[in-house]
């Protein structure tokens, strides 16, 4: 049984704070965003510490993340999160919507009895397990086998000849069997478009990695034409052209007519009364919003509108929704140094977005020096903010990375904690209306 009775007590008694969130992808075979894998660390500043003897540090964190809400941080996806033995046998899992996390078993949680018991009692009322860093057969992985829907194989390493130790061959066959017994796979830390071809060809289901973190997911994309209205668009904003001339640029593409009324009427822009027509959406939101919107559109893909949340997407705008954050807590009386923010942020990935090197796209859009040194170096303070969001991004070694640039930035854990969840909960809403 999962006892749920002292699950508010010991949410109040934990007072976690001071942790790092990081989501990474996880893509399906088309590209489209399937869930993310959330990573929850525990800072080394403040006076908020877990005790590690009477409860897990991931269940402990698993509770405060549930405090924030989980569904703020994965949308419609799924969550897959992290359990060690600690978190496994507590009853942290009552704080937990089943119907959208995943129990993800790391590969040093021994398959005693105790345990299989409590992974048949969690799956017999709903909960999802995967495997993590599956490296072969083993008397382990058949225990487990049965409660498991998820099955996650490490990558690396494999366009080298061996997958963490494993031959091409025997990853093959493993693949073949599991997929045989209907278990979907997840090849996890994929980091080329070699290793990702490869987990293609070997029929898996999902992937993940810092290739798609970034994410690489596109090659030789050329603009739609709605993309190139945009970009045109966007430089009759930047030149400062009359409001008739924008107007009458948008109104050439109902398409992009549409999606702009669309987005402009979401939540996350907070206008006091509901925008329909162009005209109104150009004179109330003003320049410096109507860019931004053009900004998002563009990584709005029409051919997958309708077809789930894409990726590119989701983390454009969130990184340039963080970025904006970040630079207005850190110079409070400098509103357009938020807004130059914001657009380091979405720009970062459009050499992504069109598969053209970020110098070559430099030249095609007017940005001023301290974006352009930020998008190409990461220097100066955007550059500086824009390499904080990369490593919160990343699943490994973010607290060697980030603790540094809080340091810098003199930033605490908790104001980033924050932010991220402001940022994640902004994206969320634009994306929903954007695709």
């Amino acid at each position: 049984m999962i006892d749920l009775s002292g699950t508010a007590d010991l949410s109040r008694s934990l007072r976690v704070r001071e942790f790092y969130l990081g989501r990474q992808p996880i893509l399906d075979r088309g590209g489209a965003l399937f869930g993310y894998e959330l990573l929850f660390r525990n800072g080394p500043v403040g006076p908020a510490q877990i005790d590690t003897s009477e409860l897990s540090a991931t269940a402990a964190v698993l509770a405060h993340a549930s405090q924030l809400g989980v569904e703020k941080v994965i949308g419609d996806g799924l969550g897959f999160v992290n359990v060690d033995e600690g978190a496994l046998m507590s009853d942290i899992f009552g704080f937990l919507p089943r119907e959208k996390i995943v129990l993800e078993i790391v590969e040093t949680l021994q398959a005693t009895p105790a345990v299989l018991a409590r992974m048949a009692d969690l799956a017999g009322h709903g909960f999802q397990f995967a495997l993590d860093d599956v490296r072969g057969d083993s008397a382990q992985l058949q225990a487990m086998l049965p409660m498991t829907q998820f099955v996650k194989l490490s990558m690396r390493g494999l366009e080298h000849g061996r997958q963490d130790g494993l031959p091409p061959d025997a990853l093959a066959a493993l693949a073949t069997r599991l997929k045989g017994d209907g278990k979907r796979l997840v090849a996890e830390k994929v980091e080329t478009r070699e290793e990702f071809t490869a987990c293609l060809d070997l029929g898996f289901d999902y992937f993940q990695g810092y290739y798609f973190a970034r994410p690489l997911i596109m090659s030789g994309k050329k603009l739609s034409p709605s993309q190139l209205a945009v970009m045109e668009l966007m430089t009759l904003v930047v030149s400062d052209a009359d409001n008739i001339v924008i107007e009458r640029a948008i109104k050439r593409d109902a398409s992009l007519a549409m999606n702009l009324l669309r987005l402009v009427n979401t939540p996350a822009v907070g206008a006091r009364q509901r925008i329909d027509s162009l005209s109104q959406a150009v004179t109330i939101l003003g320049r410096r919003q109507l860019q931004r919107w053009l900004q998002i559109m563009l990584y709005a893909e029409p051919g997958k509108r309708g077809g789930g949340q894409t990726p590119l997407l989701m983390l454009a705008t969130t990184r340039g929704r963080l970025l904006e954050l970040l630079a207005h807590k850190l110079r409070p009386a400098h509103r357009h140094v938020a807004d130059i923010a914001f657009t380091v942020g979405i720009m970062s990935l459009m050499d992504t977005l069109f598969s053209i090197p970020m110098a070559e796209l430099l030249m095609q859009i007017a940005v001023g020096d301290e974006v352009a040194e930020a998008l190409q170096y990461r220097t100066g303070f955007f550059g500086e903010l824009l390499k904080l969001a990369e490593c919160i991004e990343r699943i490994e070694d973010m607290e060697e990375a980030i603790m540094p640039a809080l340091r810098d930035l003199e930033m605490s854990t908790d104001d980033l904690v924050e932010l991220e969840m402001s940022a994640f909960e902004w994206s969320d809403n634009v994306v929903r209306y954007a695709t």
